[in-house]
């Protein structure tokens, strides 16, 4: 036993040079940690206010099906070209720059990627996991859903004939990929910053503001751009919104439940708890 003490005495002996910057980030991040569980609100707030989200998702966009069906049949609507035309209509150099600038992450999917790891490993590190894994697993549904309602609408783009072309894109036109995927992200973002926090911290405002910009306007400019018909800039949020309504379903319901929670708030006392347990047992009855 003094044996082992003493190892434990050198292993104390030889600290590393740059213990003191640790402890500075581990107090940061303790810090940080305890700002948003300060901030989080009451469970039964955050019960119905998703419950609320949820059935709003789900009544406003029940006739995504609809709409895909009648742009197969009809891949050209006068209604489109002329919404289209009447955004256009009014092109100027900043305009086209704020569209451009909207738009951008979504022609960046290396970047947006980038960006989801990046907000889903701050999630983990305040120790909202559960939402973490949220973040990473929706992005990655809604980007295949897209990809396999494009191939079965079959939708072509806009043309230059049409209306004006931007930025010439590729692939199928409905839904919009660019709605969809930031409905996924910022529109899951801007959930959990209603749900799970009060508005008396600046960021939480941050954490509203943000997302609904870019979910807001991310529709009109990829109408703007030529890229997509108005129609599949609906579709887009319309199937975007329903994915992210069962997401927040499935969501509360874990998190009601405490599954998954546990385990990832401590996956070491999870995974190894029973053998460390043993373990320390063991040592017990050898003193």
């Amino acid at each position: 036993m003094y044996y082992i003490n003493g190892e434990v005495e050198d292993m104390k002996q030889e600290k590393p040079v740059n213990e003191q910057l640790q402890e500075n980030m581990q107090e940061t991040v303790e810090k940080v940690q305890q700002e948003v569980t300060e901030s989080r609100s009451p469970w039964y707030m955050v019960s119905r206010r998703a419950q609320f989200l949820i059935v709003a998702y789900l009544i406003i966009f029940a006739a995504f099906s609809l709409l895909a069906w009648f742009v197969h049949v009809h891949p050209i609507l006068s209604v489109d070209v002329t919404i289209t035309k009447e955004f256009q209509e009014n092109k100027n150099p900043i305009l086209n720059g704020l569209m451009i600038a909207v738009s951008f992450l979504g022609n960046q999917p290396i970047l947006f990627f980038a960006l989801i790891i990046l907000t889903a490993l701050a999630f983990w590190v305040v120790r909202l996991r559960l939402e973490a894994l949220f973040v990473v697993g929706l992005s990655i549904v809604s980007t295949v859903l897209n990809l396999l309602l494009k191939y079965i609408v079959s939708r072509p783009r806009p043309t230059a004939n049409l209306v004006d072309v931007f930025q010439r894109a590729t692939g199928q036109s409905f839904p919009s990929g660019h709605v969809m995927s930031y409905v996924a992200f910022w529109g899951l973002i801007f959930s959990l910053g209603l749900i799970l926090f009060r508005r008396d911290r600046w960021w939480n405002y941050v954490l509203l503001i943000v997302p609904a910009f870019f979910v807001v306007m991310v529709g009109p400019s990829r109408i703007y751009l030529g890229d997509h018909w108005a129609s599949d800039v609906l579709g887009g949020y319309m199937f975007g919104g329903l994915l992210l309504g069962l997401a927040l379903w499935l969501y509360m319901f874990l998190k009601s439940r405490g599954i998954l929670t546990p385990l990832l708030n401590n996956p070491k006392e999870h995974l190894f708890g029973s053998r460390s347990s043993s373990h320390n047992a063991h040592r017990s009855a050898s003193s």
